[in-house]
């Protein structure tokens, strides 16, 4: 069952969710967030939380402030704000009862999810999809004559999925605060990386620098073929197995089709 849902970020704008709910009691809870300038209604996204659902999961995909049917304005996007959403999409499935809780997040949101992990202590279990653990830097969506612009100037304006966006200086100071390498490095909690090898955005050599990192904790599962917004049906379908299978042996619940474990 889907289900409508808004809540507040700390700032007090209405942020836009949709919470996927179990027919039984749910095992826990999963919260995913989107990409840069995308919104909680990406394929992959609803594809992952449905699944999760299915498999006796809450999980809530939200758009962050200044995207899709949220609140707020883009250009005051940060990554430490974005945390805070997080943080407060952790809140409310706390909340409504949940017993254990994961994130997991699509590129940027990929970023996101593992700060937040850090952050809390109440998250058992983090999922990356095409993520990044080194710098974010302006030249990886900027063009050289925006960038010159957000030099000159402190903001850049550029155009993303038919939508005319603004960007501020203040964007990638706070992400040079964040050290995506150190998180993973220091993160003492099972995490899943996820990476196409044919990802023309973000590279599948960051996933192998997120293993390398901590081999320990962070399990690689590589997509053949697959492209930034694993936009082919059969990688969906194949990410969305993954994911919901790995999330169900992180919290101890039986996957789909595993009738083993089930009383």
């Amino acid at each position: 069952m889907e289900q409508q849902i808004q809540f507040n970020n700390p700032m007090g704008e209405t942020l836009a969710g949709t919470l996927h709910q179990p027919e039984r009691s749910p095992v826990g809870a999963v919260i995913a967030g989107h990409c840069f300038t995308c919104s909680r209604h990406t394929g992959i996204l609803r594809r992952i939380c449905s699944a999760l659902g299915d498999a006796g999961f809450m999980a809530l995909r939200f758009d962050f402030s200044g995207n899709g049917q949220s609140q707020g304005r883009f250009e005051h996007s940060t990554w430490s704000k974005q945390v805070l959403e997080m943080e407060a999409a952790i809140a409310l499935v706390q909340e409504k009862g949940a017993p254990w809780i994961g994130l997991a997040g699509h590129s940027l949101g990929a970023a996101i999810a593992l700060l937040t992990a850090r952050r809390t202590k109440t998250v058992s279990a983090v999922c990356r999809v095409a993520g990044r653990v080194s710098p974010t830097r302006p030249m990886h969506f900027l063009t050289p004559s925006q960038q010159q612009t957000l030099a000159q100037t402190g903001q850049v304006g550029f155009n993303s999925r038919e939508r005319q966006l603004r960007l501020n200086q203040d964007f990638f100071d706070d992400a040079d605060r964040h050290d995506l390498m150190d998180a993973t490095r220091s993160l003492a909690i099972p995490m899943l990386v996820v990476h196409g090898d044919q990802d023309e955005i973000i590279p599948v050599s960051e996933a192998h620098l997120a293993k390398t990192a901590n081999p320990r904790m962070v399990e690689l599962a590589i997509v053949a073929g697959g492209d930034h917004m694993l936009t082919q049906p059969d990688h969906q379908r194949l990410v969305t197995r993954t994911v919901t299978g790995w999330f169900c042996r992180q919290a101890g619940a039986p996957a789909p089709g595993d009738t083993s474990r089930q009383q």
